[in-house]
Formats: structure tokens, C-alpha cells, sequence
């Protein structure tokens, strides 16, 4: 009888199997399923930003956002797209020989900064939409408090929240793989990344939307007296929120991001499922 779902090592199997794909892609569609990746993320950002905006209790901001977030994975798994943290599991076509670290690491930097275009391309979407002056700009000032509340995280805090994060993110998408059909993989993806938006946990493409966004709002004299007025954020504050200060976020959430993903899921579970350990020494 047909089983309803694909067995742990199925699911290690097949994603090995797709990352011999994804690192054989042609540059241009590598390029562009990046881009689209990088997009559907930033307005899986955008629109559980536009929701929680005016909550000021934050477990209950945070569990409303984690609901609307993961419309971006599920786009990228359903539809198309390369996604950095979740490209992160190629470490395992790499350990089995079937992919080689040299194209691992140009799949992973040629989609990174491919999510970062489609990420901009959202935040300039969205900021010309108008979206950011919902309650009277208080959703600018909210973006802005994100953005520098981000670019001010503590390396150590960076690193460790970015390995939870990608830890979450990479069983989403092993888990969506053990589904064999697409409400199945809704559900499987939904709850890991509720999970990492609850916890606040730091994801380098989702910030890739919410650092921009916040440096954009930062221009607008509007959205920067409101976020004086609510949540007493100064003028100099905004001002020292740049894309040089955005590194301090970026650099060590993207090396959290890496361990979490690659080595924390990716290292561990082909030790489990496909290493031999029934291999006899010489």
C-alpha cells in the first residue's frame, strides 16, 4: 500500500538529490529564482509587518506575524526559488560526493546576492505604494524601529539567533519534502516558521526587507517624528541607521544562518542517514 508520506531517510534522499540540481542550474536561472526567492520572502515581511504594527504586546505581535510570514516560503517551495538559508542543506549533496564544495559555494553566494535584488526591489515597492503610511505613518516608525533595532544586535546574539533560525527554516523545508501532497506541505512549512518568527530569531534574507525598508522610512520626515513621538526614537538614531551599519546584523546573522543550516541540519542528518556505519576500518 502507498504510503502517505516519504520516510526521514526519502526525505534526505531527495534533498540531496534536488541540491545536485540547484547546483547545476545555469547562472541566469540561478539569478533569477534568486531574485524571485528574495522577493516572496520580503513580502512575507512586508504584509506580517502591516498586521502586528499597532500591537504593542509583543507575544501576541509576534504569534500574528509567524501566521502570515511563511506565505513566503510556501510561494519559493510551490512555485520556484533559491533561497540562501534553505540552500545551506547542499552541504549534504557535498558530504555525499555528489555535488562539489566549489559549486556549493557559488550557488550560495550568487543566490545570496540574488535575494538581496529581489528583497530591495519589495522594499522599494512597498515604500512607493503608500504602505508604509497606514495608521497615520505609524507603520513607517515601526519599520524604522525594526531596522535599528536589528542593525544594533549584538554579534554574539546575531550568530546564535541566526543558527535557531536556520535551524527551523531547513525543517520546514526537509519536512515539506516528507509530504506527498500540497496541503500536507502547507501545514509542515507553516509551523517551523511560525515558530522562528515567534522567537524573534534572525533570518539574513527577511532582514535583507527589514533593514532596507528601515533606512528608506528613515528618510521620511513623517515616519522619523512618529517614531520619536511612540516610541522615543531620535533623530540622530535614524540617521545613524546607514548600509554600513546594516553589517553589524547581516555579518553575523549570515554565519548563524550557515552553521544552523549547513552543519546543525545538514552535517547531522546525513551522519544519520546516509553515512555507513556498518563500514568496516581496512
Amino acid at each position: 500500500m502507498d504510503k502517505h508520506f516519504n520516510t526521514p531517510s526519502e526525505i534526505i534522499e531527495g534533498n540531496i538529490n534536488g541540491a545536485v540540481t540547484k547546483a547545476n542550474l545555469p547562472l541566469g536561472k540561478m539569478i533569477l529564482l534568486g531574485i524571485m526567492a528574495g522577493a516572496f520572502i520580503a513580502l512575507g515581511g512586508a504584509t506580517s509587518s502591516t498586521a502586528v504594527h499597532s500591537i504593542s504586546d509583543v507575544g501576541l505581535a509576534r504569534t500574528l506575524a509567524g501566521a502570515i510570514f511563511p506565505v513566503g516560503l510556501m510561494m519559493i517551495v510551490f512555485v520556484g526559488g533559491e533561497l540562501f538559508t534553505g540552500n545551506c542543506l547542499i552541504t549534504m549533496a557535498v558530504l555525499d560526493k555528489k555535488v562539489k564544495l566549489s559549486q556549493m559555494l557559488r550557488n550560495l553566494v550568487v543566490v545570496y546576492f540574488s535575494n538581496l535584488v529581489g528583497a530591495l526591489i519589495v522594499d522599494l515597492l512597498i515604500v512607493y505604494s503608500g504602505n508604509l503610511d497606514y495608521t497615520n505613518g505609524l507603520l513607517g516608525a515601526y519599520t524604522i524601529k525594526v531596522a535599528i533595532a536589528k542593525a544594533n544586535i549584538d554579534p554574539v546574539k546575531g550568530v546564535v539567533s541566526g543558527i535557531l533560525c536556520n535551524v527551523l527554516v531547513c525543517m520546514a523545508i526537509l519536512m515539506a519534502g516528507a509530504a506527498k501532497d500540497i496541503a500536507g506541505k502547507v501545514w509542515a512549512i507553516f509551523f517551523p516558521i511560525w515558530a522562528f518568527v515567534v522567537g524573534g530569531f534572525e533570518h539574513c534574507v527577511a532582514n535583507m526587507f527589514y533593514i532596507p525598508a528601515g533606512i528608506l522610512a528613515a528618510n521620511n520626515p513623517v515616519y522619523v517624528a512618529k517614531a520619536e513621538e511612540v516610541y522615543g526614537i531620535t533623530a540622530a538614531q535614524c540617521e545613524n541607521l546607514t548600509v554600513l551599519q546594516s553589517l553589524h546584523n547581516f555579518i553575523p546573522v549570515t554565519i548563524g544562518n550557515i552553521i544552523g543550516g549547513a552543519v546543525f541540519v545538514g552535517v547531522m542528518y546525513f551522519l544519520i542517514y546516509k553515512k555507513d556505519w556498518n563500514k568496516k576500518a581496512a
